[in-house]
């Protein structure tokens, strides 16, 4: 086929750089998955070099993260991971508690066959996710969850609110969750959607205060060194 005379572009030349969500998703698993430690540092030039992108990628997706909670900026010295202190993560499951009884109230008497259809897949999910050690799809899925459930309440304003409390909590226990312990129980999310299904708002509520608060129960959040970690390698290759 004539081409004109051009040049036919390379296989390098025709690859795209990721998304600006795929390089977020990346960062935060890894975090998930204990690949990344609070205080790590996240240098932009060897993100660029991993990632195959430009630096001004990097610094929006950093943005981003940083408006989420997963990562701080610090002017002059550059991103690194947030490393909550246990005051900073009790306050985040408090607010959790706070923001999702009334959440669950609110979705005891507007959820529909096929919202619960949705939760109990997602627990099936999260389920599949632990037995198979898949510590970050199971902490998303976890999120998910409780994010269906805010968008079902149908508070757009409460909804984003816990969409960011997620994020954060996501980050406490991707940190300082034990990696043999699970990070949340596909039992605990069956029986909360069987107390929705009876639109048993006050039982409902109860259970979701006692998950949460299992869940921080089982977080070790403590001071650690924290080696250095090449992004190079960790995010290389695709």
């Amino acid at each position: 086929m004539d081409n004109g005379g051009m040049t036919p572009a390379t296989p390098d030349e025709l690859r795209q750089p990721p998304s600006d969500a795929a390089i977020f998703d990346r960062i935060v698993a890894a975090v998930m998955e204990q690949k990344l430690a609070g205080g790590a540092k996240l240098p932009e030039a060897a993100l660029c070099e991993a990632f195959d992108c430009s630096r001004s990628q990097i610094r929006r997706v950093l943005v981003v993260l940083a408006e989420r909670g997963v990562v701080t900026l610090h002017p002059n010295r550059g991103a690194f991971v947030a490393k909550p202190s246990a005051e900073e993560a009790h306050d985040v499951f408090e607010a959790r508690r706070a923001v999702e009884r009334s959440i669950v109230l609110a979705a005891a008497s507007r959820i529909d066959a096929d919202a619960l259809t949705e939760l109990r897949a997602n627990a099936r999910a999260g389920g599949v996710a632990e037995a198979s050690g898949d510590r970050s799809e199971s902490i998303m899925l976890s999120g998910q969850y409780n994010v269906r459930l805010a968008e079902v309440a149908g508070n757009a304003v409460l909804t984003r609110f816990l969409e960011d409390l997620v994020t954060r909590t996501s980050l406490i226990i991707g940190l300082y969750g034990s990696r043999s312990a699970r990070s949340c129980s596909e039992d605990e999310h069956d029986a909360l959607v069987d107390a929705l299904a009876r639109h048993d708002g006050r039982g409902a509520a109860a259970m979701m205060e006692h998950h949460l608060k299992h869940i921080e129960s089982a977080l070790d959040i403590h001071d650690a060194a924290q080696a250095p970690v090449d992004v190079r390698r960790l995010f290389g290759g695709g």
